[in-house]
């Protein structure tokens, strides 16, 4: 039993070092922004200069990937985002850096959607429903020990730059050195907004308004951590904290809403993420342990709002929509997030560091206002006609390519090919692997 899941677990180790990788990149970047003194507006921007790279990266790298082939195309992504970490450690300068973090975010998504492209070939029938549980454990835990390395070392030396890129390129390997067949061409992806709208308005307003508020805490949150004085210890811990807190309410969350009108459950919980981030904005706590505190709360709320908002359009929608729904809703949720980011940026400027908050706060209550409107005008699904939960881990955006790997996803058929002409020498021997290997089998 265990064989059959010894390509997957090499997968998920270059996974978990690309995560680790940007999960480290996305917080030492505004920690060290704070340190040089740049303006709080220039690292909002960062933030959204990466969720503006990573949507483009959605859209435009199947093609690419289609050209040259899944390991070539990785391996130019990882290097790619290992040379542009090293690049911000060594240019320290605003613009510099947001202008790389587009690359950033295109490079990233295209590594994701090869890794999980290739996770979803790997997968069965019978197994996938564990794959993607697994990938989603990976997913946090990688996540979160990135953040954390950023307390072991120095922000204002180039030290974690070059940790950066290292895990990026460790990331390389276990994709570099794997003997699996090429998995099937990368699914393209399109955006049509009037059907997402008519699918569901409460989804497609929440996975907007949840990406403004998970961008700005995102992108800011760090900032946020050091213009209040706390430590780099502490701002790390309160990044993962929030992280740890939102993985583990997502199931409780979750079964509740598989037992009721889901949009009860997205409105309380987007009322109390608003509170909070209200009571954080008021109360002004100065001290490491009660931010900390607060902010865990904080995620635990904010955190399960893209799930629940998914599941309901999933609720509405036909199993052979499943992939184009929450593939366009994963597009709306980027959208949100090169949004959030300006919003606070501008805020903390002219108020206070906790008027970070105030953008969240408006936002959660956006939604939950309008979701109670639409309770009143759309009946709901009857329990049994619903879709299970699924948790995403809504701190990193998951690309197309990831729901396929969903036990929920229909079988997608494969994109036509891209003319031969255009294709490397790699390319072409992926193919004749792949012949092989379906002539053994």
């Amino acid at each position: 039993m265990l064989a059959s899941y010894t390509p997957i677990f090499s997968l998920l180790r270059g996974t978990a070092f690309l995560l680790a990788a940007s999960g480290l990149h996305s917080l030492l970047l505004p920690l060290r922004g704070q340190a040089e003194g740049f303006p709080t507006s220039s690292l909002g921007f960062l933030g959204t200069a990466w969720a503006g790279g990573f949507v483009a990266g959605c859209l435009l790298a199947p093609r690419l990937v289609r050209r040259v082939g899944h390991i070539r195309a990785f391996g130019a992504f990882a290097a790619s985002a290992a040379i542009i970490a090293l690049m911000t450690g060594l240019i320290v300068e605003q613009y510099t850096w947001i202008f790389l973090r587009i690359f950033t975010g295109f490079c990233m998504a295209g590594a994701f959607m090869v890794i999980e492209s290739w996770l979803n070939e790997s997968a069965t029938n019978e197994n996938r429903g564990t794959v993607f549980g697994i990938y989603m454990m990976v997913t946090y835990a990688a996540i979160m020990a990135g953040q954390m390395i950023v307390a072991a070392g120095d922000v204002t030396t180039a030290s974690l730059f070059m940790v950066t890129g290292i895990f990026f390129c460790l990331a390389l390997i276990p994709t570099a050195v794997s003997t699996e067949a090429s998995p099937r061409p990368l699914m393209n992806v399109s955006l049509d907004l009037k059907a997402l709208y008519r699918n569901s308005p409460v989804s497609f307003a929440g996975c907007l308004l949840v990406g403004v508020a998970n961008g700005a805490w995102g992108t800011l949150g760090a900032v946020y951590g050091a213009r209040i004085g706390i430590s780099t210890f502490e701002i790390a811990l309160m990044m993962s904290l929030a992280v740890i807190a939102g993985a583990f309410s997502q199931l409780p969350a979750g079964r509740i809403s598989d037992r009721t009108d889901r949009r009860y459950v997205l409105a309380a919980a987007a009322f109390g993420a608003a509170a909070v981030g209200l009571f954080i904005f008021v109360a002004s706590a100065r001290g490491g342990v009660a931010v900390i505190v607060l902010t865990g709360v904080y995620g635990s709320l904010a955190y399960v709002l893209y799930s629940i908002a998914v599941a309901h359009a999933n609720d509405h929608a036909s199993p052979e929509d499943f992939v184009k729904v929450s593939g366009g809703l994963l597009l709306l949720y980027g959208f949100g997030t090169m949004i959030g980011p300006v919003i606070g940026a501008f805020l903390m400027e002219r108020m206070r560091p906790e008027s970070l908050f105030l953008t969240t706060a408006l936002a959660h209550l956006l939604l939950a206002g309008y979701t109670l409107l639409r309770i009143s005008r759309r009946a709901p699904i009857p329990v049994d006609e619903r879709e299970i939960f699924t948790t995403h881990p809504s701190e990193r955006a998951l690309t197309p390519e990831a729901l396929r790997l969903d036990p929920r996803s229909e079988p997608q058929p494969e994109p036509a090919a891209e003319p031969e002409s255009g294709m490397g020498p790699e390319a072409g021997s992926e193919a004749e692997a792949e012949e092989v290997t379906k002539a053994h089998a």
